[in-house]
């Protein structure tokens, strides 16, 4: 296994002080980065272990925080901060953008390859980066078919790829065709991949507490789905030509 170092990184946004975690993996060159954004409920170790497997690759990877070092256990509480926060672009963008610039700050960070991937509210933040005009070189998100403005999609620069649960029924048939309509619309390189037989956030390993009708694990998937996301990763920040 390759020596990682880790750290977590504090950041100002959405007028919370967000506690990132940051992973850099062995050496002191410039290395492709990757930006990664968590489920509605926020940063959790589940995000930290993703973050670090992505140092192991050779990445510099940062998870990021939405709410401020807290984890939203009660999908209530979860629902009220994030249904305003995915109504609201532009407080995605500034979220995505303070990690971003935290991401950027990193002496190892190679600021032309970095790459954006995100689950949840985590990749609906990913996509109004790319639709903000962000130089980025892919966006992956899983379970963030979030549609954005009428035309900012033509503003997204790099490949996009997305997944979803077939029988996901927050991001249902009609938010699927309505995402990947804006993407055919703006011209942009784009994919999808449905997982037949997953649920919301299948990604994402059991939880211990109460989660929303839905949500539920598949193992197999989530393990194509990471191996998926390593790909576009692979593909898009092999150099920076």
């Amino acid at each position: 296994m390759t020596t990682i170092t880790t750290r977590t990184v504090e950041y100002l946004a959405d007028g919370l002080t967000m506690i990132g975690h940051l992973a850099l993996p062995a050496g002191a060159d410039r290395r492709p980065a990757v930006l990664l954004g968590p489920e509605g409920t926020g940063l959790s170790d589940v995000e930290r272990r993703r973050a670090d497997a992505l140092a192991e690759l050779g990445y510099v990877a940062l998870a990021f925080d939405l709410h401020g070092g807290r984890y939203l256990d009660d999908p209530e509480e979860m629902l009220a901060r994030c249904l305003p926060l995915l109504a609201d672009p532009d407080r995605m963008r500034d979220i995505g953008h303070a990690a971003l610039d935290t991401l950027r700050a990193e002496p190892r960070t190679d600021p032309g390859r970095i790459a954006a991937v995100g689950y949840g509210t985590g990749g609906a933040i990913a996509l109004e980066l790319g639709r903000a005009g962000v130089d980025l070189r892919a966006i992956g998100t899983v379970n963030g078919l979030i549609t954005g403005r009428p035309g900012e999609a033509a503003r997204i620069r790099c490949p996009v790829w997305a997944g979803v649960g077939s029988e996901d029924p927050i991001m249902p048939p009609a938010q699927r065709e309505a995402f990947t309509a804006e993407m055919q619309a703006a011209g942009v390189d784009w994919r999808l991949v449905v997982y037949g037989g997953a649920l919301h956030a299948f990604h994402h390993p059991p939880v211990d507490h109460a989660a929303l009708p839905g949500v539920g694990h598949h193992p197999r998937h989530a393990q194509r789905a990471w191996h998926d996301v390593v790909g576009l990763l692979t593909e898009c920040l092999a150099s920076a030509e």
